[in-house]
């Protein structure tokens, strides 16, 4: 994720910002822009003009229009608020004006929710919503929403029932998701007994939609189909077997998993190998974007440096082999950080060459949708 900044003030904001707290200023994300937006009630044509600085209601309603103050810099247009944000103050997403609907982009992408009436799903929702729009900022700098034409996946956000317990995972494009996941207490007991390294909202979200667009980008394309088989396996072996067989053994995997696999559980089905490691591509372009974006350059003790952090969605920045050269490094620093604040590694994961193979073509799979360079 990139950092932003305040149109108006240019002080530092973040993804998740509403309000500019050097200047005020009101904020909200165009997802058609990609960036963070200083917005100021709209006027009628010839309207005097109102203050710059114009904090947002706790409740604006949702038909009140937006514009954005620097025009100039960021285009012009009219805007409403998501009424995600307007009704539960849960989103900070912009509609476009003549959009017929209330809700953004990204929240309506979400067709099943829990009963919200329930403080605990009210606040389980709002911080999976959160995870869901980072994961659309990705996939849109990757060119993969609607934005761009193609297609996107749905989301169900489910909470368990007497003898009716939610499995997260993916269904006909549909991504299916327990609430209880948002719960700290509860996704840490749940990495410990599956004994996983490393468990997050973002993480599902990426995986699982990993299995949305293995249907869009390698099963509709006969010849990326081919090289998937090659280098995952074929994935019309029984799946449900394939699992049994996997839990069967552990979950901490077979023996030796590392050498061709970035996780145990990548090696229980060819469609799980895929997912894990599109997860994992997704991680490193978020990961490198923000070092990018923070104009990172860092050298290892005893070696050669300094390496300087190319932002991965640009033309510049796209090339794998300059990716992987920056990543260790990156990585090493991350986790030393961590650290010395008492928290395990960030990054508990090392790629071996048949890892590294797989996501390399991850990466060349999604070029042909990224622009070319001008």
């Amino acid at each position: 994720m990139r950092a932003f900044n305040c149109d108006h003030c240019g002080h530092l904001v973040f993804f998740d910002s509403t309000c500019c707290v050097h200047c005020g200023s009101t904020l909200a994300f165009v997802p058609e822009w990609l960036r963070m937006a200083a917005l100021t009630p709209a006027l009628p044509t010839g309207a005097a003009a109102v203050p710059a600085v114009q904090a947002l209601p706790t409740a604006a309603p949702a038909t009140e229009l937006w514009q954005a103050m620097d025009a100039g810099h960021t285009g012009s247009g009219r805007w409403r608020l998501c009424s995600n944000h307007t009704t539960y103050q849960a989103c900070n997403f912009a509609v476009p004006a003549d959009d017929p609907q209330t809700l953004c982009i990204s929240c309506r992408q979400t067709r099943w929710l829990p009963d919200l009436s329930d403080p605990a799903n009210l606040r389980r929702w709002k911080v999976i919503e959160d995870a869901k729009r980072r994961l659309f900022y990705t996939l849109a700098r990757l060119h993969l929403t609607r934005l761009d034409g193609v297609a996107a996946p749905e989301f169900e956000f489910l909470a368990d029932q007497p003898g009716q317990p939610v499995m997260t995972g993916h269904r006909s494009g549909t991504i299916v998701l327990n609430v209880a996941e948002a719960d700290d207490d509860e996704r840490t007991r749940r990495r410990m007994a599956l004994h996983e390294p490393y468990r997050t909202l973002i993480g599902h979200l990426r995986h699982e939609s990993g299995h949305f667009y293995w249907d869009v980008l390698v099963h509709a394309q006969p010849h990326a189909l081919e090289q998937f088989r090659a280098l995952f396996g074929d994935e019309r072996q029984d799946y449900v077997q394939a699992l049994q067989a996997h839990y069967h053994v552990g979950p901490a995997g077979p023996y030796g998993w590392e050498e061709q696999h970035v996780s145990a559980y990548a090696t229980a089905h060819p469609w799980e190998d895929w997912a894990e490691t599109w997860a994992h591509y997704l991680h490193m372009v978020d990961l490198m974007e923000t070092a990018a974006s923070y104009r990172t350059q860092l050298t290892i003790p005893g070696e050669l440096g300094p390496h300087t952090m190319q932002d991965p969605f640009t033309p510049q920045g796209r090339n794998f082999d300059a990716m992987l050269r920056a990543w260790v490094p990156l990585t090493l620093l991350l986790n030393s950080l961590n650290r010395s604040l008492g928290q395990d590694h960030a990054y508990p994961f090392a790629l071996s060459s048949g890892a590294i193979t797989k996501l390399r073509f991850v990466h060349d799979l999604l070029t042909p949708y990224q622009p070319a360079a001008r």
